[in-house]
């Protein structure tokens, strides 16, 4: 995934409100029931440029099962430079042939001398799939590492061991589902992507609900005894000069940073079609010109289904308003395979 990553460092502004909240918390998987967590076993390195297999889980599925898997890769660097990091989370069929939709996340890795992070030097970075098997077959899911950068010389990142996995169901996700934003390239030259901001920008949006993808009510399960849901938004910087913005959608010079609020919603629904029960998780996040990218992590375990409500139909949706600094663009569909915002509900039966 074609990120841009910067050559120079740029001092945090000091002038934000909140507190710099650089990774934002990653709640554990939302769904319920065991699973397996396949462990890296010892560092590798992910060169510049370099696609780097991690970890792989080999499942027989029939037609239709549904299998949440959730990635975390931990990388440090041998620069004190920008280096872009991508991870994703793959699956393919018998053939090799990917199976749509790829889930992804990103966002720069500022430097091997970096103290922001919860452990100095390593950045930590989750990605969500809902994988839905098209036939009854063999399925082979892979957790991904990519690094990118311009920087010049000689320098790579390097997945921890231990601290990077691959955690998979061991049952079948009944009646779950999974959302995605529209289409939304990385460049995005003619902007087609959804903007917060100032200027051209709208000052905020509706995720799944008014982003111009289908609004999809999702019926929970005749036995669920609760519901879960996460989200998982990936957000970019739209300084001046960034590859990763529409040019009317940068304002300001590299080193605004951005301050967005968010809103995670999983409504129930009466007979009408209309609210009946919010359920919602709010979060102020920071986003920094040198980070560029950054996931914001959102999630609601074991909601009850009013009965009151004469409904077990759910809407789920993120809201994003924009607060201060640069534009932001909320990242999408790119290539028509690989998402990088998007949420997942689940039944859970017990």
């Amino acid at each position: 995934m074609p990120f841009t990553a910067r050559l120079a460092r740029t001092a945090l502004i000091a002038v934000l409100a909140l507190p710099l909240v650089p990774l934002w918390s990653a709640p554990a998987a939302a769904g319920s029931g065991s699973v397996t967590r396949l462990t890296l076993a010892a560092d590798t390195d992910i060169p510049r440029g370099v696609t780097v297999d991690l970890l792989r889980r080999t499942m027989t599925l029939t037609a239709g099962e549904k299998r949440h898997l959730r990635g975390r890769l931990e990388a440090t660097s041998t620069t004190t430079g920008i280096v872009g990091l991508t991870q994703r989370i793959r699956c393919l069929d018998a053939s090799g042939s990917t199976v749509p939709v790829v889930a992804a996340s990103a966002r720069n890795h500022e430097g091997s001398d970096t103290t922001s992070y919860a452990k100095p030097g390593h950045l930590p970075l989750y990605a969500d799939l809902l994988f839905t098997a098209p036939a009854t077959g063999v399925y082979t899911c892979v957790l991904q590492g990519t690094a990118y950068s311009t920087l010049s010389g000689t320098y790579h990142l390097t997945a921890v061991a231990e601290s990077t996995w691959l955690e998979t169901d061991d049952a079948d996700q009944r009646g779950a589902h999974w959302w995605q934003n529209g289409a939304c390239e990385s460049a995005d030259t003619a902007g087609d992507c959804t903007y917060v901001g100032d200027g051209s920008a709208d000052p905020d949006a509706w995720i799944f609900y008014n982003d111009g993808t289908p609004v999809h009510k999702w019926q929970a399960h005749p036995d669920a005894v609760t519901v879960s849901a996460q989200a998982n938004v990936e957000l970019t910087t739209c300084y001046q000069g960034t590859a990763s913005c529409a040019s009317a959608m940068q304002a300001y010079p590299r080193g605004r940073n951005a301050v967005v609020h968010t809103r995670f919603e999983l409504v129930q629904l009466n007979a009408a079609d209309r609210a009946c029960q919010i359920h919602q998780f709010a979060a102020d996040r920071t986003i920094t010109d040198d980070a560029h990218h950054a996931v914001g992590y959102s999630k609601l375990s074991d909601i009850p289904i009013d009965q009151a409500c004469g409904s077990r139909s759910f809407l789920l949706r993120v809201y994003v308003k924009h607060v201060s600094g640069q534009t932001v663009k909320v990242d999408g569909v790119q290539s028509g395979v690989t998402s990088l915002t998007n949420g997942i509900a689940f039944n859970n039966f017990r």
